[in-house]
């Protein structure tokens, strides 16, 4: 099966004088049509040199300021680790129970 991974923002702090957003809170889905997992984290931005406006901003931009900040590394291991607990949910290494009734 295909896994989808899906990056999103959650929400983001600002200093509302001037718009610059300092923290991003970022989730991120991973589906595979049958199962699905999740991630959150959140983020610190540097003052970029110049400020785009508040109201300018994209979701597909602050992803790329959360990815770029984040690192390639970091942002494949994040998808490892969902796609991980998707392949557990598939086949669980670990049960509960008792053998009778």
């Amino acid at each position: 099966m295909t896994t989808t991974t899906t990056w999103n923002i959650a929400n983001l702090e600002r200093e509302t004088s001037d718009g610059y957003v300092f923290t991003a809170h970022y989730t991120v889905d991973a589906n595979d049509g049958t199962y699905s997992a999740g991630a959150y984290g959140s983020i610190g931005l540097e003052r970029p040199e110049t400020l785009i406006s508040y109201s300018n901003l994209t979701k597909e931009l602050v992803v790329g300021w959360v990815k770029d900040k984040l690192g390639t590394e970091q942002v494949e291991a994040i998808e490892a680790a969902l796609q991980a607990q998707l392949d557990e949910q598939h086949a669980p290494s670990k049960a509960a129970g008792v053998p009778w009734q």
